[in-house]
């Protein structure tokens, strides 16, 4: 038990072998949450023994990959078994799942990375994750009960983690404009500069700050992003909107985006930049 509910019996993590599905795997063994760690390839003896009693499964595999491990995962799952996933878009999934697995679906978004840090002591001595704590965005699906729900949630807090409860639509419209944009205008701002030698120097410091801040999302995560962008139905309706500023800048109406952009460091903004 925990503050926030009782903790699965059993959770199988799926694609344990991932930077996600790893960092998860320990943070149960650390928390003394019982897991059992499934990877390539699935369609192994062990399956079966793996998945019976479960009452979570969380794929941590890319949504490309989801349809070949739900057609084999979904054959051994018990029927009051929660199906959870943590992938940066939700519509797609979601439906993918629901259409694959006859029991509930919760969906999950971890808004943070494979090293998100220390891990709450064994079995949720520690109480509800604070509001400081990294948050997972938490996607109820259609035949998930109250007590489906929680069950993930509880599961998450334990691991030292926040959630907050949102919609599969909300979520993806929120994460093309979060995610989506800041892969892709940094994407398109770097290709435009790309081959210019000449520029070099003119290089400043606040432009090495940007070159530095996006080299791994350019070079080892670029093909993450691209998928998840492509993957995203909102991604090409934030660039239309993104293209609106670009408009107004061009029109010469700097100082409009500038007053509009300085939101996020007035006081009382909602979580301004720290």
């Amino acid at each position: 038990m925990t503050d926030a509910g009782p903790l699965p019996k059993k959770t199988v993590i799926v694609g344990a072998k991932g930077r996600m599905g790893a960092m998860l795997d320990a943070r149960c063994r650390t928390a003394a949450i019982p897991v059992v760690p499934v990877d390539r390839p699935l369609a192994g003896e062990h399956l079966p023994s793996a998945c019976e009693g479960a009452e979570l499964a969380l794929l941590c595999v890319p949504a490309a990959a989801l349809d070949g491990v739900l057609e084999t995962l979904c054959r051994f799952l018990p029927a009051d078994c929660v199906l959870a996933d943590i992938t940066s878009v939700k519509v797609m999934p979601m439906d993918r799942m629901e259409r694959r697995w006859q029991g509930p679906v919760v969906g999950t978004h971890p808004l943070f990375g494979p090293n998100p840090g220390p891990v709450p002591s064994p079995h949720g001595e520690a109480p509800d994750a604070p509001e400081s704590a990294l948050p997972v965005a938490i996607v109820p699906g259609t035949k998930a009960l109250p007590r489906h729900v929680d069950l993930v949630e509880a599961f998450l807090r334990a691991l030292g983690f926040g959630t907050f409860r949102t919609t599969a639509m909300e979520h993806d419209k929120a994460m093309s404009l979060i995610q989506g944009m800041n892969f892709i205008t940094s994407l398109a701002y770097f290709a435009m500069l790309a081959e210019r030698p000449e520029l070099l120097h003119y290089v400043t410091p606040s432009f090495r700050r940007r070159l530095a801040a996006a080299e791994k999302l350019l070079t080892e995560d670029a093909e993450l992003f691209a998928g998840l962008f492509d993957a995203n139905p909102f991604s090409h309706e934030a660039v239309r909107e993104f293209r609106k500023m670009l408009n107004v800048a061009a029109a010469g109406d700097v100082d409009l985006l500038c007053a509009r952009a300085q939101w996020w460091w007035r006081e009382g903004a909602e979580d301004p930049p720290r």
